[in-house]
């Protein structure tokens, strides 16, 4: 009788514990799916650009200054957010004869030259946007007061078989989306 009571109190359990993984399996298939953007599909749009066609653009990052207020005999600081920073961004594409790119850091260069700061004529703004797989657009970044810092025009190698990338480094006042 005791042995009978406990097999089918296992059976119960064993319905159970399947209807329960059963649950969690519709679980998760029933909820909301959830979407990466993939790194690989994305645009850069420079103000004033005819095509601004790059292969890599690095990560945008933006930091806040963690400030520490220790107050007399407290064994804890009472900490406030500071000044937000942002990181310069690299766009890399392969050489081409578009010189939008180095024209654009040549204006700079002399504006700084000729008047010791940076005209408000050569800051554009730049947005990268993500697209999905069939180009239509997930989310988009927009740097605000753009102007490039560093131009490379490529490295040459007569041995090589890749094609010459062109680097452009930008600054900018800070990026949002624009639905901020």
């Amino acid at each position: 009788m005791l042995l009978a009571m406990t097999a089918g109190s296992l059976g119960v359990l064993f319905v159970l514990s399947a209807l329960l993984a059963l649950a969690f399996a519709f679980a998760t298939v029933l909820g909301a799916p959830v979407s990466h953007h993939h790194k690989y599909r994305f645009v850069v749009e420079i103000d004033d650009f005819a095509r601004a066609a790059f292969t890599k653009c690095s990560a945008l990052e933006a930091e806040i200054a963690k400030i520490e207020i220790w107050e007399g005999g407290a064994l804890t600081a009472q900490k406030e957010p500071g000044r937000v920073t942002f990181s310069d961004v690299t766009l890399e594409r392969g050489a081409t004869d578009d010189e939008d790119c180095y024209n654009w850091f040549k204006d700079v260069a002399q504006a700084y030259r000729d008047a010791g700061r940076v005209s408000p004529d050569y800051l554009r703004n730049v947005d990268i946007v993500c697209q999905d797989r069939d180009g239509s657009e997930l989310r988009r970044w927009t740097l605000e007061e753009s102007w490039p810092t560093k131009f490379v025009a490529g490295e040459w190698d007569n041995e090589a078989d890749e094609t010459t990338v062109e680097m452009l480094t930008l600054c900018f006042r800070l990026f949002k989306q624009p639905t901020d």
